[in-house]
């Protein structure tokens, strides 16, 4: 496949392209309740072939791009007249010039996983058997799961020399636990790990048998005012990721976000602690084939990379490092029984929770929280937390105890000090 695309952009006169070959062997299963419902395995191939078209507007360079899936069961001449398309639809795409990234044929880079000692069928029994182990009550259960476990190689290449490949594997599904009394309720929940990581699931799916469990035994709201508000688990990422989106040169360029090397981050006067944020290599190479590594991203509050693809480091004049995705933060001050100390807010479970990458705010409507006026604890439900990141950094608390999710390594949970709720 990959000769017969580059014999139609030799075809069409095109000289300059990037070509990705995602090959993907997954073992899905479907379960209702504990009974497996249906297992599926497949192997999947996937082409995505970008064109890029130099012209000059009024005396500016420019470079225009387009992108389309080539499939195995297109004739040459159906994947000639896709590439053919794909190029002249790049005309109106008016980017300013840019280069793409240099490189040469390398070996296959195979990340070390503990999911790629056995099959994908074994790892698959190992982490179903691990998601329902927990699941021993009569009134909280999970009523539907789908869990996947995948090996997936990734190859790219483009007309500057790139041509490198890398092979990684993932387990990843969903699940949904109901409590039927004292009123019916339902969490959803997602996980993915890139070992065989059944510890890890044990422990989500436990923690979420014991929200909905408490969410069913909510009935009032907090009441409205400014609480120190705690997150956990994931939420603490979806916080984190503000400043790793904020780094993106794709934000920067545009002057969406002001950051610059060598910038206070947190601004002055930090009471709390300071941030120290590493950027995490997931894989290898970015999608445009440059080689990534761990680099800091904040130390100390202070920013040290822009990260970014071809395009928009060429715009800034800056090294490209390609996209991140994952961050790290090492572990904090406090443990989690001392963050809970005095009045708090621990919101454990939100029916959506977001965060504003632009203006920095952060939002969510309460499904479970822990309310504390100092000596009661009340489980409540309803009402919204609303806040602003660049106000709360001034107060961080991070927990000694850490977690590890698919994007993010880093403390279990943060304390946002004076956090408005609309509640009761």
């Amino acid at each position: 496949m990959i000769n017969r695309i580059l014999s139609a952009l030799n075809q069409n006169n095109i000289s300059t392209y990037l070509i990705h070959e995602d090959i993907q062997e997954t073992v899905e299963l479907f379960f209702i309740k504990k009974n497996l419902d249906m297992r599926r395995q497949k192997e999947v191939h996937h082409y995505t072939l970008t064109v890029y078209k130099d012209f000059e507007i009024e005396g500016t360079k420019m470079r225009g791009s387009s992108t389309v899936g080539i499939y195995a069961g297109m004739t040459d001449e159906e994947i000639a007249t896709k590439v053919k398309d794909a190029y002249f639809a790049a005309s109106f795409v008016n980017n300013p010039y840019y280069e793409l990234p240099s490189g040469e044929k390398e070996e296959c880079v195979r990340l070390e996983s503990s999911l790629a000692s056995g099959s994908l069928a074994d790892a698959a029994g190992k982490m179903a058997e691990a998601l329902f182990s927990e699941d021993t009550l009569q009134d909280t259960f999970i009523n539907s799961a789908e869990l996947f476990v995948e090996k997936i190689i990734n190859r790219i290449i483009n007309s500057n020399g790139v041509n490198v490949s890398f092979e990684k594997y993932m387990a990843k599904g969903e699940y949904v636990v109901q409590c039927v009394t004292p009123q019916d309720v339902e969490t959803y929940q997602d996980f993915a790990y890139e070992n065989l990581d059944a510890q890890a699931l044990k422990d989500k799916v436990k923690q979420t048998l014991e929200i909905t469990k408490a969410r069913a035994q909510a009935a009032t709201a907090p009441g409205a005012g400014e609480y120190n508000v705690i997150l956990s688990g994931k939420h603490v990422g979806i916080i984190c990721s503000y400043y790793l989106n904020r780094a993106n040169a794709s934000m920067i360029y545009p002057k969406y976000s002001n950051y610059a090397i060598g910038n206070n981050i947190q601004g002055q006067d930090v009471n709390g602690e300071l941030l120290n944020i590493t950027l995490k290599a997931k894989a290898p190479y970015s999608n445009e084939g440059i080689p990534m590594i761990d680099r800091p991203l904040i130390t100390d509050g202070v920013l040290q990379t822009i990260h970014g693809s071809s395009r928009f480091a060429y715009y800034l004049g800056i090294e490209p490092t390609g996209d991140y995705h994952s961050i790290a933060l090492p572990s904090g001050t406090k443990t989690f029984e001392e963050m809970k100390s005095g009045k708090y807010l621990y919101v454990l479970n939100f029916s959506d929770f977001q965060m504003d990458d632009l203006s920095g705010h952060f939002a969510g409507e309460i499904r479970l929280a822990l309310l504390c006026d100092g000596e009661t604890i009340t489980p409540v439900t309803g009402g919204s937390i609303n806040g602003n990141l660049l106000e709360a950094q001034k107060n961080l608390t991070f927990s000694k105890e850490m977690q590890k999710e698919i994007n993010f390594e880093g403390p279990y949970a943060i304390r946002l000090e004076n956090v408005s709720v609309a509640g009761a």
